[in-house]
């Protein structure tokens, strides 16, 4: 999905859920990070657009590129959009010992796509994680919300099927 692509009523929508989103907090630099969830969170973005950036920096009353150095310091934000179903592999050293490269090589072969791209359909977006907290099922990966562990290459099939149909 690209933004630059969206007709003006689409990019009015956005504008006006950005402002609704805001509206939900106060409007304190200590709310930075959970505003920031919040409209990557929303269905209609599942990223931080550069019109959000903006609105947000004049919000919470600092600027673009200190919201810009959150984001980019925090490996779970993103500013280009992503698929529906964001998969995160644990790269932590129990995930790598226990096999995060064959889940990585696997959601590569079965996906179509590298680390850090999303599939052309825009389902899904496949990314890194130094840990997702998960050792005792290790291989593990998460989607979106969801933790899937001790992952083998038939297992990650099956769950990819299964998140086509949702």
């Amino acid at each position: 999905m690209n933004r630059k692509n969206l007709s003006k009523k689409e990019r009015e929508k956005g504008k006006e859920r950005i402002d609704t989103i805001l509206k939900e907090f106060e409007p304190e630099k200590e709310n930075l990070i959970s505003i920031l969830h919040r409209i990557q969170d929303e269905e209609m973005f599942n990223y931080i657009p550069e019109e959000a950036v903006e609105a947000v920096a004049d919000y919470v009353g600092i600027t673009t590129s200190e919201v810009y150095g959150v984001i980019s310091f925090y490996s779970m934000f993103s500013i280009e959009p992503r698929g529906k179903h964001v998969i995160r592999v644990c790269t932590s050293a129990p995930c790598y010992v226990m096999g995060s490269t064959t889940v990585i090589d696997s959601l590569k072969k079965v996906l179509g796509i590298d680390i850090s791209e999303t599939t052309e359909d825009t389902l899904f977006t496949l990314e890194l994680s130094s840990c997702l907290g998960t050792c005792d099922i290790a291989p593990a990966m998460m989607i979106n919300d969801e933790i899937y562990g001790d992952l083998t290459e038939k297992k990650i099939k099956k769950i990819i099927e299964a998140k086509k149909h949702e």
